[in-house]
């Protein structure tokens, strides 16, 4: 299954650069691929981190995106995918509008 997810580096700490695009979601959500990089479930073990980069462990925090665009859990700046940007802000967001807003910055949960 492939859909629009948000992809967030942690190697950093607890904000770190973010993206949002296609996502291969493969094994029943345990293994996901974007673009060439393959992720595997940390399944509960990361610290704000829920997958790690099967090459080099590093951690990222990937979900599915929000009708309301709270997909951080911290306030972030992210960019958008050119081949994602219709269906992340026609079909997830409800914003035809928008369709060519690529940067933008995302409130977090917390």
């Amino acid at each position: 299954m492939r859909r629009v997810m948000w992809i967030e580096d942690k190697s950093n700490g607890i904000v770190g650069p973010a993206r949002i695009g296609w996502v291969e979601v493969r094994n029943g959500g345990k293994k996901l691929v974007y673009g060439e990089r393959v992720f595997f479930s940390l399944r509960g073990r990361g610290f704000k981190a829920n997958f790690a980069e099967r090459e080099t462990g590093t951690p990222f925090w990937i979900s599915g995106c929000h009708k309301d665009g709270r997909d951080a859990l911290y306030n972030t700046d992210v960019e958008i995918d050119e081949d994602a940007l219709e269906e992340y802000w026609v079909n997830v967001r409800g914003r035809p509008q928008d369709v060519t807003k690529r940067r933008l910055r995302v409130r977090g949960k917390y």
